[in-house]
């Protein structure tokens, strides 16, 4: 993985400099931001965090089309691959989730709707991957990186943010599945033991302020 984080090294900084530094990431014990904001989904649809909350929760991704940490790049896999499984998993433990693309600043490039479009057609995305305008979404929330995760209960308290597990370079290489554990946690009604952990990737692209 250390070869691959400094081949990256430069998005990832990006993500603490700037506007991105100055923002607030919410709180574990706080509720969702903005969580009737409707959002354009690839689909045509307006979705929001309200429409996809389960009866146990919501999962929000913050994510995008081409960070070598979403997508992988040479022998590393990125987390992509992984996210119907976790999308899977969250439904079966009552759990809804959102995909988010915040990059406003590369929304005429590779973030555009129509190629959000193809690369949700392409990865099979089992859940709604919508535009976040402005990074309005991002802002509130604070996210910084794609992806950065966050996971709230059935009130849409926040109980986990961060990374998905700890192995960006391949799925058989985990050795602590965060969010996998968090679901199923919150699916219980336990305390997530491990709430937060430090989120991993690129920058997410937002016009500068």
């Amino acid at each position: 993985m250390r070869n691959f984080l400094f081949t990256v090294f430069g998005c990832f900084l990006l993500s603490f400099s700037g506007y991105a530094q100055s923002l607030k990431t919410i709180e574990i014990g706080d509720r969702a931001p903005f969580p009737t904001y409707e959002m354009m989904n690839v689909d045509g649809s307006s979705v929001s965090i309200d429409n996809i909350k389960g009866e146990n929760g919501a999962l929000v991704v913050f994510t995008c089309n081409t960070c070598p940490f979403v997508v992988g790049r040479g022998e590393t896999e990125g987390w992509e691959g992984r996210y119907n499984a976790l999308i899977e998993f969250a439904a079966a433990n009552g759990i809804g989730t959102l995909l988010v693309n915040s990059n406003h600043a590369k929304r005429d490039g590779d973030d555009s709707y129509t190629m959000m479009k193809n690369r949700a057609r392409d990865m099979e995305y089992l859940a709604p991957y919508v535009v976040d305008e402005g990074s309005k979404l991002a802002n509130g929330f604070g996210a910084r990186t794609t992806p950065h995760i966050f996971l709230f209960n059935s009130d849409l308290t926040l109980v986990y943010k961060g990374a998905i597990d700890d192995s960006v370079d391949s799925a058989d290489k985990v050795e602590e599945h965060f969010l996998h554990v968090a679901i199923e946690r919150t699916a219980e009604g336990k305390r997530v033991k491990t709430s937060e952990t430090n989120p991993v990737g690129c920058s997410i692209k937002r016009v500068n302020k």
